[in-house]
């Protein structure tokens, strides 16, 4: 009883076995247009939108001539990989302004405050 059982139970997975469907996998390259992802992308024009919504950018792009509804406008045509570069700058921009500007200014205040004194 015991051996006809074992047959029994080998034959039905030998079976089951031969109508699973077989499937293939296949690894290969990719190109870097699939690898970046297009949230990362959408983060990044989000990202320069949001600095050009700053009031320090857009008095800047008023003195340089330069309407800011066409740099929004120029920035929406960018392709993937030039707003990717362009968020790079941004985000290596120092965050706290030009800190050499500052100490110069504490420096000619400094030199003014003594000049009174004597």
């Amino acid at each position: 009883m015991k051996s006809a059982l074992t047959q029994a139970l080998c034959r039905f997975l030998a079976i089951a076995t031969m109508m699973l469907p077989f499937q293939s996998g296949q690894a290969g390259m990719i190109g870097t247009d699939l690898a970046t992802s297009p949230v990362a992308v959408q983060a990044e024009r989000n990202a320069i939108a949001g600095f050009l919504g700053r009031p320090e950018a857009v008095n800047q792009l008023h003195s340089l001539g330069v309407d800011v509804q066409a740099a929004r406008d120029r920035v929406a045509a960018l392709t993937d990989a030039e707003v990717s570069a362009l968020a790079g700058k941004i985000n290596a921009l120092p965050a706290g302004g030009d800190f050499g500007l500052l100490v110069i200014v504490l420096l000619v205040l400094l030199v003014v405050l003594l000049m009174q004194r004597r």
